[in-house]
């Protein structure tokens, strides 16, 4: 999921070279991500909703080259949520962690709320994406940010 347009790195103060880190509920599986992340966004695809079972996910867009499992590797389930994408999950206590699709070669996409806490509040959405299939239960959003009825649209 590229984001909307050419957005800025959602965390300008990380430089190049540093990382993030994140973990499922449990703690089973760990990870770390190049900062900055390529960009932050919430989806409000159906699939996407239906996955983590909320009125839309938050994801951070990674360089697939730059991310490692620290811990648990073994750990990972993983579902084909379409013949092109799969998403990841902690199979001992469910958390839904990771999303790759051949839409986005080379990307790894991360549930921003997996990621360690101190870090996920300085990473900041540049936009919402699938906006045509937010559901109206989750109410008025005034957050000022962008609006995309689909993936690259305006």
């Amino acid at each position: 999921m590229t984001a909307p347009g050419t957005p800025s790195p959602a965390h300008a103060s990380a430089g190049v070279g540093s990382s993030g880190e994140g973990s499922c509920l449990c703690g089973a599986i760990r990870y770390r991500f190049a900062l900055p992340p390529l960009w932050v966004a919430h989806c409000h695809c159906t699939i996407c909703r239906r996955a983590q079972g909320a009125g839309f996910v938050t994801w951070i867009g990674t360089n697939g080259e730059h991310f490692e499992l620290i811990g648990g590797a073994d750990r990972p389930c993983t579902y084909f949520s379409s013949p092109e994408a799969t998403r990841s999950f902690c199979g001992r206590c469910g958390t839904p962690l990771f999303f790759e699709s051949t839409r986005w070669p080379g990307e790894l996409h991360i549930t921003l709320g997996s990621v360690d806490p101190l870090l996920a509040a300085e990473l900041q959405p540049q936009a919402h994406v699938h906006w045509l299939e937010h559901v109206p239960w989750i109410g008025a959003i005034h957050d000022g940010l962008p609006r995309h009825d689909s993936i690259g649209s305006s």
